[in-house]
């Protein structure tokens, strides 16, 4: 009996304001692929939020197991894939990360690479380029993490934020390349010191786990946001509107044009619900952060075991 996986991997924020392309969230909002080894490729998109047309030789999935493969010597056999999304595409929740972590996994899978939790953190984000949303969708929590020039990446992970989150996702698409062409190529040293100090201090609130000062400080970069901002269909209005209806703070999601907020738990649906009326034109979400990071369920008899 051939065998069956079900792998699912949480989408993620990225930055939460000045932690530029180091600070990670996961997120409970999940990609998932059921994968069986199969005597041809069949990729299959059960969501709206996946393309309907596609070529396989071009699928994300597919071209980065592939790789993950060939990096080890071996063989990546034929399989069949169900995927499902809840993350929309180039809206900053960090789908590309999720799908290169899921496709990873599908590779250490069908060919047996027993690769470790660093293995893992250290391709995905050798591919992404950075470690926020990968090491996050990897590990679950949220994630303070750097890549070194040898491509090795180090971790500080937080779990246990006593928090929700709500996503503001507008009908249009960002994509992260496009959003880093609008970025200084420097600051001089006064500003980059002020932006440090920011990041630092978020770092900081985020592992003392003091929500006011997450905030502020979610409200202070000055790294991407301020050149990013025109990018962003009602991000001052958001940023204001958020505020007012008691939200901690409240920041781009990765490049944008997502908006994400923080706020308490105990004001969560009335939060949504006033959102809602404001933003009609946006879909919002509320979520969490996502504590397990990738699973992995063997399937017998298309019972999960």
């Amino acid at each position: 009996m051939s065998k069956k996986w079900q792998i699912t991997v949480p989408g993620s924020t990225a930055n939460l304001g000045p932690g530029f392309d180091s600070i990670g969230l996961s997120l409970s909002l999940y990609l998932e692929l059921t994968v069986s080894i199969s005597d041809k490729w069949e990729i299959i998109h059960l969501s709206d939020h996946l393309p309907k047309e596609f070529v396989l030789e071009e699928h994300l999935i597919y071209t980065i197991a592939k790789d993950v493969a060939d990096r080890y010597g071996k063989k990546l056999p034929a399989c069949r894939i169900e995927m499902k999304s809840e993350l929309p595409f180039a809206r900053g929740l960090g789908s590309s990360a999720a799908a290169i972590v899921a496709a990873i996994e599908l590779a250490n899978l069908v060919c047996e690479l027993n690769l470790t939790t660093q293995d893992k953190l250290n391709i995905s984000s050798q591919i992404e380029g950075h470690p926020d949303n990968a090491s996050a969708s990897v590990l679950g929590g949220l994630t303070i993490s750097m890549l070194d020039e040898d491509g090795v990446v180090d971790t500080i992970h937080v779990k246990n934020l006593d928090a929700a989150f709500v996503v503001f996702v507008p009908n249009v698409e960002l994509k992260t390349s496009e959003a880093r062409k609008v970025l200084p190529e420097q600051f001089d040293r006064g500003y980059a010191v002020r932006a440090s100090a920011n990041a630092n201090m978020l770092a900081a609130s985020l592992i003392n786990k003091d929500y006011e000062r997450i905030g502020r400080y979610m409200e202070s970069d000055l790294f991407h946001e301020p050149f990013r901002a025109k990018l962003i269909p009602n991000f001052d209005e958001i940023h204001k509107a958020a505020k007012e209806a008691g939200a901690y703070g409240t920041a781009l999601s990765g490049a944008g044009p997502t908006v994400i907020s923080i706020i308490p738990p105990a004001i969560s649906e009335q939060f949504v619900n006033k959102m809602k009326q404001q933003f009609p034109e946006h879909e919002i979400l509320l979520t969490r952060a996502d504590h397990q990071g990738i699973s992995v369920i063997e399937v017998v008899n298309d019972v999960l075991a």
